[in-house]
């Protein structure tokens, strides 16, 4: 995974996070709705980038690469 990616994907749920707080401080449920989702994509979005990087040490293990 690039690092890029991992910085695009750690922002988004930073972002999530920051929205979930206000929303719930301000009463505001969709916000705190929205920020959660926000979160969870990020968090998602690692997850998966992680599985290709463990997938792609496995195939370099193998080769020898």
């Amino acid at each position: 995974m690039s690092i890029p990616d991992k910085a695009k994907n750690k922002a988004e749920e930073l972002k999530g996070e920051a929205k979930e707080k206000f929303g719930d401080k301000t009463d505001n449920e969709s916000m705190e709705a929205s920020g959660a989702r926000e979160e969870f994509s990020g968090k998602a979005k690692n997850a998966g980038e992680n599985v290709k990087d463990a997938a792609r040490d496995a195939k370099d293990a193998l080769t020898g690469e």
